[in-house]
């Protein structure tokens, strides 16, 4: 049997926005990168070496602090795509903490940066970005906003506290940016809510699939079981107390071996089911003559003819009424009092059909009392086995007037220009 398909952890499946967000995270981060080589190459041209020195060294820390806040903010991202983090986790407190630390201070450092040198003004959009990513709330609330009032007050330093625009650009700027990325941030929030109950619900069908296909094969067991041993043990024991009756008399002997027959098929059927669930000699014989085997397990004298052309018939068609004859010959022989009994498969062009008739006392169909633990499950079970492949089964009865088990199956019609390919198995036209 095949291994049941692993069930994947949904803290092992990436959101539907992690890829963009990791190249997002790149272009930023890149973006710092060149920004920051370009102006602290700017600064340098422009001012005298007493004056770098004291810049770069504090151009170098702020990148420093960088890397360790954008390593940070990345665990964060990671944690949250997995959904390690749990509220009640008391590690997940240290760590904000850890974060808000240090981006507070990667923010302070840039602010002296930016007023001592405006030349970096240019890095407050990769410091502003990464605060976002870093935080949430009013954390990220407060460290942009810190950096755009930083970069608005070096740029109006620089232009020597006169040129208001150069105050209000960087202020409006991170206004907008603020908003735009809180727009960002819902609609991602949304789509992931989406992706969890999308998600959830397809865990839910699958568990569904998975109830509803185990409630099919428990009925199926349930109806093999039934067909078979149930119903060979039931005339066993009617055998044998017929026998134990009349013993010694010679007829006693001939029930007694005819319930071991029906024993021993008992036995067969068992370890077919075990095996495999299929029925002895189905796939190989004709269909007619299995059919009679089957009946002739509870009922010796039984007439079974074929009408109609033979055709090749569907494993699953032929163990359906092999059953269904069997399960009807067991009624037949345990409830009906039947002088006589036949068995009439017929072949059509759209279908094939099985009838089952005795003679016996017959019954009220409407009155058959619903399946318990002393039994009433066979026509229910020959009933659903037609009616899952798609036909019909009827019951005609009437107290003293014997039983017509009638059963009706769809077949696929055959090629018109092909001729009508007959199996070697049901190859018998005349009755037997």
């Amino acid at each position: 049997m095949p291994a049941a398909p692993q069930r994947q952890d949904p803290s092992s499946r990436p959101g539907p926005g992690g890829r963009i967000d990791t190249r997002i995270d790149a272009v930023v981060h890149l973006g710092f990168a060149v920004l920051m080589v370009a102006s602290a190459v700017r600064y340098v041209m422009r001012h005298s070496p007493a004056d770098n020195l004291w810049t770069v060294a504090l151009a170098v820390s702020v990148c420093a602090l960088y890397v360790v806040t954008a390593l940070l903010a990345q665990h964060r991202q990671l944690t949250q795509h997995l959904q390690l983090i749990q509220r009640r986790n008391p590690m997940h407190s240290q760590q904000t903490q850890n974060r808000k630390l240090w981006m507070f201070t990667l923010v302070a450092a840039w602010a002296a940066l930016v007023i001592a040198a405006p030349s970096f003004a240019w890095c407050s959009f990769a410091i502003f970005f990464l605060s976002r990513t870093a935080f949430r709330g009013w954390a990220a609330y407060l460290a942009g906003g810190a950096t755009a009032t930083a970069t608005a007050v070096g740029l109006f330093r620089m232009s020597g506290w006169t040129d208001v625009a150069m105050l209000l650009g960087p202020l409006a700027a991170g206004a907008l940016l603020t908003l735009i990325y809180d727009k960002i941030e819902r609609d991602g929030a949304l789509q992931r809510k989406l992706f969890e109950d999308v998600t959830q619900a397809q865990e839910q069908l699958a568990a569904s699939e998975r109830k509803a296909g185990i409630a099919a094969e428990r009925e199926h067991v349930s109806r093999e079981i039934h067909d078979t041993i149930t119903q060979g043990l039931a005339s066993s024991l009617l055998l044998l107390e017929a026998a134990q009756r009349s013993w010694p008399d010679p007829a006693a002997h001939h029930e007694v071996s005819k319930a071991t027959s029906l024993l021993r098929g008992n036995l067969a059927d068992t370890r077919s089911l075990v095996h495999e669930l299929s029925a002895p000699g189905l796939e190989t014989a004709p269909l007619h003559e299995a059919l009679e085997r089957a009946a002739r397990q509870y009922l010796d004298h039984i007439l079974v003819q074929v009408t109609g052309e033979t055709r090749p018939i569907p494993p699953e068609v032929r163990h359906a009424l092999l059953r269904v004859t069997q399960s009807a010959a067991a009624n037949i022989k345990l409830h009906a009092h039947a002088n006589n009994a036949s068995v009439t498969l017929g072949y059509l062009p759209g279908g094939i059909t099985l009838d089952v008739f005795d003679d016996g006392r017959g019954f009220d169909p409407g009155a058959v009392p619903p399946p318990s633990e002393t039994g009433g499950y066979g026509l229910r079970a020959m009933r659903q086995r037609i009616e899952q492949l798609g036909g019909e089964l009827s019951v005609e009865s009437t107290p003293g007037e014997g039983t017509i088990i009638a059963a009706q199956i769809p077949l696929p019609a055959l090629p018109e220009d092909t001729p009508e390919a007959t199996s070697p198995a049901d190859t018998f036209k005349e009755p037997l």
